[in-house]
């Protein structure tokens, strides 16, 4: 299981250098979880309990609409933390469901843990804003993109950014995510020879 920590650090170390006693406590609070492909592990109606960090795996954050389409809004390109973040926080209902799309590794962390993890640590709260701060502007590109690329566009920045999703997600759920349909993107993949 130490190969679950050990990217976990790599990861923060993107942001910050983290010492080795809240090394200790991460290894304390955050729990090793194997979940098999195709689990929703968050479901929509329900308070989150969890904050994950994906070790491996592909995972997504979708909601249904009014006409019960499942819309995707988030979909994770190697490892890092997936939550429905603000209900988790704020300890709110969830409209969103978090899909493990195949088996995936995770750390996760109840709701309670964090509190105790920030008393402990003293990095916690820098490393958590600052990750937090880089998935809000990837969030704000997306929807910056989906209201001024066109759908080609979107896919080619997709295909370039998130090479590996292609080959690990079911197309349903990229299109979702890309605002096309379907068909529209098996067009397009022809089109690019992806």
């Amino acid at each position: 299981m130490e190969h679950y920590y050990t990217r976990f650090f790599n990861y923060v170390a993107e942001v910050l250098t983290l010492p080795e006693e809240d090394k200790a406590s991460i290894r304390q609070l955050f729990k090793p979880c194997f979940v098999p492909k195709d689990t929703i592990i968050e479901p929509a109606g329900e308070v989150p309990q969890y904050h994950n960090f994906i070790v491996s795996g592909y995972m997504r954050n979708f909601y249904v609409d009014e006409d019960n389409n499942e819309i995707t809004t988030d979909l994770n390109d190697g490892s890092r933390f997936f939550t429905s973040y603000f209900h988790f926080m704020n300890r709110t209902v969830s409209n969103e469901n978090l899909h493990c799309i195949t088996d995936c590794e995770l750390l996760r962390i109840s709701r309670d843990d964090v509190e105790v993890g920030a008393r402990r640590s003293s990095t916690q709260k820098d490393y958590t804003i600052q990750i937090l701060q880089k998935h809000l502007e990837e969030e704000k590109r997306r929807i910056n993109d989906m209201t001024s690329l066109t759908a080609e566009a979107r896919y080619q920045k997709f295909l370039k950014e998130k090479p590996t999703i292609i080959r690990h997600v079911p197309l349903r759920h990229i299109a979702s995510y890309l605002g096309i349909t379907q068909r529209h993107l098996s067009r397009l993949r022809r089109e690019f020879g992806s």
